[in-house]
């Protein structure tokens, strides 16, 4: 079986049309998380006299120094090399959740130009990291997989008009639950059923030290407060509605409440940049990001299917992907992610509202 991978690239040409050199970008980013040029060449195990050459040439392309010497302490980023450092994460979180679909798409037409009667699984899911390591897993077991990343609503519209066999889907615990399934019933009515995968929790993603202490959604209001919020449509911009419509509190009003990314890495790394103050995601992505969580609220993270999808062969070898010891292993060192009931089925309104989930978070 084939496996396509496509990764975000960019650069700078100067006014002269000199280029920087390849990998400089990665060479600055180890040297951001390893602390000076020598730890991150003894990382990489590269040359530490190339690895300077580099560093001169790209210089000489920025006409600005990208290093600067610490007494005692070696070699640090300039601002200048930490704002590239720090877009090409924000690049990277932004973009990666598109180009993996895009993959998969392509896998998917490989497969069938190379197996004719061979199908593909047709997984719509909001973007998630218990659904990025299954994708990993299914890769593994060799089963076919059409990924294609989207929004809550899309994903839900997509398993009600049969575009997709599975949905990925997530549900908060307690009461606001049953406001989110009422938000979507236009296309969750009728009688799917929920194939449980994690317990999560979604809460406010701050920089070390908490600087603007940010403790509770009320203080997005607060008007120093910088927030980057998630796109229309998605999950987790619903669930944070929700929590400023229960407090009585007006999201109009918060500073950034417009702007909008399509990932939690994207957010978080919004975040990590100095560009927001506080996001609203999951608790993997902060701690990807070296950035404090404070949780706010614990949601089930499913997939959606009718009943008949539950016989075809490809979600029945979903099934015993998502049961096996290697995904709940998985999914139990995402920071903030339980495997709870992992792999059960259940009707979708009783499964994830009913006594037992609530008991269960």
């Amino acid at each position: 079986m084939l496996h396509v991978s496509i990764r975000p690239h960019w650069n700078i040409r100067n006014a002269e049309g000199r280029e920087l050199p390849a990998r400089v970008l990665a060479l600055l980013s180890l040297v951001e998380d390893h602390g000076s040029l020598a730890a991150a060449c003894e990382h990489e195990g590269g040359s530490y006299r190339h690895a300077w050459k580099l560093l001169r040439e790209a210089e000489a392309v920025l006409g600005a120094p990208l290093l600067q010497m610490q007494r005692g302490k070696g070699s640090a980023l300039t601002p200048l090399a930490r704002t590239l450092v720090w877009a090409d994460r924000r690049i990277g979180a932004r973009l990666s959740p598109v180009l993996e679909s895009l993959a998969s798409e392509l896998e998917a037409e490989l497969h069938t130009q190379l197996a004719p009667s061979g199908a593909a699984l047709r997984l719509w899911a909001s973007h998630g990291f218990a659904v990025e390591a299954l994708a990993h897993q299914l890769e593994a077991a060799q089963l076919p997989l059409e990924l294609k990343y989207c929004n809550s609503e899309q994903a839900a519209a997509a398993v009600h008009g049969g575009a997709c066999d599975v949905a990925g889907l997530h549900l908060p615990v307690g009461p606001l639950g049953r406001q989110v399934l009422a938000h979507h019933a236009r296309w969750l009515s009728g009688d799917l059923r929920a194939i449980h995968l994690v317990l999560r929790r979604q809460g406010l993603m701050v920089a070390a030290g908490n600087p603007r202490r940010v403790y509770a959604v009320d203080d997005l209001l607060r008007p120093e407060v910088r927030f980057i919020n998630r796109e229309r449509g998605s999950g987790t911009r619903l669930l944070l509605d929700l929590l400023l419509a229960q407090r009585g509190l007006d999201g109009s009003r918060i500073a950034g409440y417009e702007q909008g990314e399509h990932t939690h890495a994207a957010v978080a790394a919004y975040v990590a940049s100095g560009m927001a103050d506080v996001a609203f995601g999951v608790e993997a992505a902060a701690r990807r990001f070296g950035l404090e969580f404070i949780p706010v609220q614990a949601e089930r993270y499913f997939l959606a299917c009718r009943p008949g999808a539950l016989q075809q062969p490809l979600v029945q070898a979903m099934l015993g992907v998502v049961r096996s010891p290697a995904y709940r292993a998985a999914v139990s060192q995402l920071a903030g992610y339980q495997p709870d009931a992992c792999g059960s089925v259940a009707p979708l309104d009783a499964g994830l509202l009913g006594e037992a989930g609530a008991a269960a978070a």
